[in-house]
């Protein structure tokens, strides 16, 4: 791929992109647009070779969309190592986070890593339920941030010629609420991080570590390695 001249015409990824227009509306966090978009990759038994698709809501949730058409393939092995990795708009609702547990019950050798732009309904204790069932299950959840952004538009976009290094940057504020939010619902449990704060308390530390293997390119700078918010003993509200 090249920098002057975008995705070249044989690359075979190139009918499976989606548009620059598609990938800014759809992963900014400041969008709450209802479909979800889906750009994922597949790696059978630690081949160099990585396949790679995207997919949006039907009838059903992109999710289930994926797992249905992912086990009818002619390619699928179930009995093969094989590493996915999802790249989500929203992340998963507490039934498909239910359909993605059953899934990798049922298949051991498939390990997933979710990136999401955004938290489906946060504050439904079913969703929250099924995202820290996920995480008991094996499954590794980030918030996006502008290293995944960068990969995605790398890989998944249609950009224009000389465009490579124009990916939507996001404001890191909106990326920190919902890294924080994230850690409230694996770390907290059943209350938001907002009705957390409320509470008294000495001191909340919460930290973020980028743990992403994606590569991060020279013209990019390196996200901060974590977050943090403290308070002092007291009450909100």
């Amino acid at each position: 791929m090249s920098s002057e001249t975008g995705p070249v015409a044989v690359d075979p990824t190139l009918r499976r992109r989606i548009e620059p227009h598609e990938f800014e509306v759809f992963f900014d966090p400041r969008e709450l647009r209802k479909e979800t978009c889906l750009l994922y990759e597949i790696n059978w038994g630690g081949r160099h070779s990585i396949w790679r698709h995207t997919s949006q809501n039907t009838s059903k949730h992109t999710e289930i969309n994926f797992i249905e058409k992912f086990t009818r393939e002619r390619f699928f092995r179930p009995n093969t190592r094989c590493s996915i990795t999802w790249f989500l708009s929203w992340s998963p609702c507490g039934e498909c986070s239910k359909a993605i547990t059953e899934f990798l019950r049922r298949h051991p050798h498939i390990t997933l890593f979710i990136y999401v732009a955004r938290l489906y309904h946060h504050a439904d204790q079913r969703n929250r339920q099924g995202l820290r069932d996920l995480i008991s299950s094996g499954v590794t959840i980030q918030i996006m941030t502008e290293q995944e952004s960068c990969y995605c538009w790398r890989n998944f976009v249609n950009y224009s010629p000389s465009n490579e290094a124009q990916w939507p940057r996001y404001p890191h504020l909106w990326v920190r609420i919902y890294v924080l939010e994230l850690y409230s619902i694996i770390l907290v449990g059943t209350s938001t991080l907002f009705e957390h704060l409320k509470k008294k308390t000495t001191s909340i530390h919460v930290f973020h570590n980028y743990s992403s293997e994606l590569p991060l390119p020279k013209d990019t700078t390196p996200p901060p390695l974590g977050y943090r918010v403290e308070m002092t003993s007291g009450s909100w509200g």
